[in-house]
């Protein structure tokens, strides 16, 4: 029996890790096996590893430093943790006055309870337009309901426009971080992407970051001018007004909401704070959170449709997609609080090693292992993603991060307590034996004394590091997915007893 940070793996999918040139998986919130097995393919990618090492530093340093100039961070995340809760307590209401504003400002709003009744209106609008491709905003919603894949088997391209997300779909790839979904690759090898996949590629085209940023605008631009249909994410909807926001950095965000004469924004039902001035509170946290900047280079909102100005015909689709039973869990829906900025993965000890891709979800780091098995249900034991709130240290950092102030640690804890109970009962476990003889050692001084003298015996099989990466049977499982220190060559008892003769 294997376990990876306590859990007991007992899931077998009987399918193989999604890897880098596999197809686009079918279910964006469940792919490949589980974490363990993920995990295990991700490790052995070194490069991958340098990558997201590289890149998660230069982003941690940034935002340490733009959160320093700021003497009211604490409270900014106080104020935001508050107006999220607030959100989550009258989110019947809000939802209602959002539509009602909306509707009222000549836009259309639609419900879907799930990634199948959102991909079908989207499609029936495409449709009604005659569009075969379209443009999109990076948007979380929709690579959660798995919406270019479902459009493409259907006949209609959707263009990415956001330059990291185009490098993850001209790659054949999936995103590994929320804010910054090609993480994992360098600029050499997105000069390769660029140079298989794009048409007129200049042969000399260098991998200096410039020369990679004004080829794709190229690129970008005709797709701008010509297409007819966009669409978006919101990054906060304010149901006092009906009005939406797009956080964004490149520019493109703000040409696919202006240039296009329709919108279709994707939006998760939780995406919302109740007042047009609460907006101010996280217009400064988010972006010095995600990206280390004091303010987003292009911050548009829109309310409706205005007639002469930007599209002409606005869909508001809201998607509950699993939130609404998160929302019933008074523990763990404190997850739909997140504001989608990242800074817990660029923190975690575990995101950093493994990579996004190990947690077989878009949504993957601290808040995914909290996120996603919540959306999928996934609390049964026997579910792959079941894993999820075992992929942590719980060391807390991520909660420290966080700038609406999640407690991710706690829910993390919380979430492996119902697992844990879920799969009371029937025969024993390896895991379950193991615990039971554990509690009968640690519940008597003289057993764990003379436990740990036996101890000793591992030391031999420690490498020169001291640390023991294949002991035998039951620890195999353990030492299968970390490593464990060495018994120390005198235990503290000894020690204490020799101080104590002296």
């Amino acid at each position: 029996m294997s376990t990876f940070l306590g859990m007991p793996k007992i899931f077998n999918t009987g399918h193989k890790q999604w890897e880098q040139g596999d197809p686009i998986p079918a279910d964006p919130l469940n792919w490949g096996t589980d974490f363990p097995e993920g995990s295990s393919v991700t490790l052995r990618n070194s490069q991958m590893r340098k990558n997201l090492g590289h890149a998660t530093t230069t982003i941690r340093n940034k935002r340490n430093m733009r959160v320093a100039e700021m003497p009211d961070w604490e409270e900014l995340r106080e104020a935001a943790s508050a107006i999220k809760n607030e959100t989550m307590l009258r989110m019947p209401e809000l939802l209602e006055q959002m539509e009602e504003n909306v509707t009222k400002r000549g836009g259309i709003v639609h419900w879907a309870r799930d990634a199948q009744e959102a991909n079908e209106i989207i499609h029936k609008i495409l449709v009604e337009k005659q569009a075969k491709e379209v443009i999109k905003i990076k948007s979380m919603a929709t690579q959660e309901i798995n919406m270019n894949e479902y459009l493409a088997e259907r006949g209609i391209t959707a263009w990415e426009t956001d330059l990291a997300e185009m490098i993850v779909q001209l790659g054949k790839d999936m995103p590994s971080h929320i804010v910054v979904p090609a993480i994992h690759r360098n600029r050499a090898e997105i000069r390769e992407i660029f140079m298989s996949e794009m048409e007129d590629v200049p042969e000399d085209l260098t991998s200096d970051p410039r020369d990679l940023a004004m080829l794709a605008r190229d690129h970008l631009r005709a797709l701008f001018l010509k297409t007819k249909v966009a669409i978006s994410g919101s990054n906060m909807m304010i149901p006092e007004t009906g009005t939406l926001s797009i956080f964004e950095s490149e520019g493109n965000g703000r040409m696919c909401l202006t240039l296009p004469e329709t919108l279709i924004s994707v939006v998760g039902i939780e995406k919302m704070v109740p007042r047009y001035k609460d907006a101010e509170v996280f217009a400064q946290l988010l972006p010095r959170s995600a990206t280390g900047e004091r303010m987003n280079p292009y911050t548009s909102t829109w309310t409706g449709v205005t007639p002469g100005d930007g599209p002409q015909e606005f869909h508001l689709i809201l998607l509950d997609n699993g939130r609404s039973q998160t929302l019933a869990d008074p523990v763990g829906r404190e997850a739909l609080n997140c504001i989608r900025c990242g800074a817990c993965m660029n923190v975690c000890p575990v995101y950093e090693h493994t990579g996004g891709h190990a947690y077989n979800s878009v949504y993957p780091g601290p808040i995914g292992a909290i996120l996603t098995p919540q959306l999928l249900n996934s609390l049964d034991a026997d579910h792959p993603q079941s894993h999820l709130p075992f992929a942590s240290s719980l060391c807390g950092a991520c909660g420290d991060a966080c700038p609406v102030k999640i407690d991710i640690p706690g829910i993390l804890v919380h979430l492996r307590h119902k697992i844990t109970e879920s799969n009371r009962g029937g025969i024993p476990s390896g895991w379950d034996v193991a615990m039971k003889a554990s509690s009968k050692v640690m519940s008597s001084g003289k057993v764990m004394g003379t436990s740990i003298k036996a101890g000793k015996a591992l030391r031999p099989i420690a490498g020169k590091d001291e640390k023991i990466s294949n002991a035998p049977w039951p620890l195999s499982g353990w030492t299968r997915n970390k490593d464990v220190p060495a018994p120390p060559a005198q235990t503290f008892r000894d020690w204490y007893k020799e101080e104590g003769q002296k």
